[in-house]
């Protein structure tokens, strides 16, 4: 099974890449973030590649962590998630993003992805919940205290969320901020409360 590839970019298309490695060409498919990161053709880059061997073909998918290809692989665990949906999902969002949406129940910013309606992300928060701390690639005792707090005051810790993210911070950033917001204010604080400390954490 092939685990790495390091080559030089051949080309670029809107869901693969061929790598030259040695003078052979490999097609490797790819989330579309990954593929918009890539160096010109002709230049070197290296991929971290889940091998899919099948009986009528055998596909390889190339991401820039393992953390990336990690996801991928769990992913594809839920009922109703291919390759593609996966794939899909990590073009719009980073591994520690999906993690900590997961974790706080947010199958909004999971639906985002296109091809994943409603029903597969509440699927894949469903099965996949107690998994994500174990994957994600920020601090695990972070994404404990979010759900904690959502599990408290989901509503406000929802909309504070939410408010952080539409103001156009990460995921990611946005839960880690409002988890420090209600270890400061308290489980019954406010959104707007919650909104306020959460900036004031991000401004540091």
């Amino acid at each position: 099974m092939i685990g790495k590839l390091k080559g030089r970019v051949d080309e670029i298309g809107d869901d693969h890449l061929i790598l030259d490695v040695g003078g052979v060409g490999y097609l490797v498919y790819a989330p579309v973030r990954v593929l918009q990161s890539l160096p010109s053709p002709g230049e070197a880059a290296e991929l971290h590649i889940e091998t899919m061997v099948r009986e009528d073909m055998i596909r390889l998918y190339g991401f820039s962590s393992r953390a990336d290809k990690a996801w991928f692989q769990l992913l594809m665990t839920v009922q109703g998630v291919g390759a593609k949906v996966a794939l899909a999902a990590l073009g719009v969002m980073r591994a520690s993003e999906i993690a900590n949406a997961i974790a706080l129940g947010d199958t909004a910013q999971i639906a985002r992805a296109p091809g994943i309606g409603k029903r597969v992300a509440e699927r894949i928060v469903t099965e996949l919940k107690s998994k994500a701390p174990a994957f994600a690639s920020v601090d695990t005792g972070t994404i404990s205290a979010a759900q904690q707090a959502k599990a408290a005051v989901p509503t406000a810790v929802g909309d504070a969320v939410s408010a952080l993210v539409n103001l156009g911070y990460q995921p990611a950033q946005a839960s880690a901020a409002v988890s420090a917001a209600v270890k400061s204010a308290g489980e019954e604080a406010e959104a707007s409360t919650l909104i306020r400390l959460g900036l004031k954490e991000l401004s540091k």
